[in-house]
């Protein structure tokens, strides 16, 4: 119960990952907002928290629309009085394309989500956080943004800005209290992922077969991870692009 009488937001919180981290901070003890642009979704993580004896709510928001993701922050508040921890997760992958492929619209709207989602949610966590003088961010970006990503160009343009944001509010905000880090997955056995993969065997095997562990993660090892970066025992740990990847990057 290590975040008993503290509260989360988990933005993409309705399958995968967030899913998997909501379900994770309730089982420690938090107080959980889940939100998502998908209501189903998003509500049947919040049920399954309550029905298992947690406290959660359901908050639909688009975050690449700022004034949605000021609503869910001031929800969260008046909900709850606080906010200890943001994880900013919520994300969209769309199909393998060689940059010179990639569309207006496909750029435009990675952008807008993996980015500028981030960047509004961060913004507007930071100001709380700010004036309690406390609290904890962790950004969901890949291992496409510490690194190459070939026929993912728009994806990895914006994980890349998420561990950019994620260093430099880590050192404008320490001195608040405040923690900023992020976590950079590969592939992790999700929707989004299978998404990817799942129309080609052969290269869902080849990527398998290059991780020195010889398999994909799973969601539940993601959330852990988030979970421990919230925590005491990650206490002086800020500006960190942590590799949640078997050993890929090593």
């Amino acid at each position: 119960m290590q975040f008993k009488n503290q509260t989360a937001i988990i933005t993409g919180g309705s399958s995968g990952i967030g899913r998997a981290t909501a379900l994770e901070f309730a089982k420690r003890g938090a107080n959980v907002v889940v939100s998502d642009i998908n209501e189903k979704g998003g509500k049947e993580t919040a049920q399954i928290i309550n029905t298992n004896g947690g406290n959660a709510i359901f908050v639909k928001t688009n975050v690449a629309n700022s004034e949605e993701v000021q609503s869910l922050i001031d929800t969260c508040l008046e909900k709850y009085g606080q906010l200890d921890h943001m994880v900013n997760n919520a994300g969209i992958g769309e199909g393998l394309h060689y940059f010179d492929q990639i569309s207006d619209e496909h750029w435009a709207k990675t952008i807008a989500v993996n980015q500028t989602g981030v960047f509004y949610c961060m913004r507007a966590a930071l100001k709380v956080m700010k004036g309690q003088k406390k609290g904890s961010i962790v950004n969901t970006a890949s291992a496409a943004g510490i690194g190459a990503a070939p026929r993912m160009g728009a994806y990895a343009a914006s994980k890349h800005a998420v561990v950019g944001m994620t260093k430099t509010a880590a050192h404008e905000f320490g001195k608040y209290g405040i923690r900023v880090n992020a976590i950079c997955p590969t592939v992790i056995e999700t929707p989004m992922g299978d998404s990817y993969l799942s129309s080609n065997q052969d290269l869902m095997e080849l990527m398998r077969q290059s991780v020195p562990m010889k398999r994909f993660g799973k969601a539940e090892e993601v959330a852990r991870t988030i979970c421990w970066l919230c925590g005491e025992d990650a206490s002086y740990l800020n500006g960190l692009a942590l590799p949640v990847d078997g050993g890929s990057k090593a």
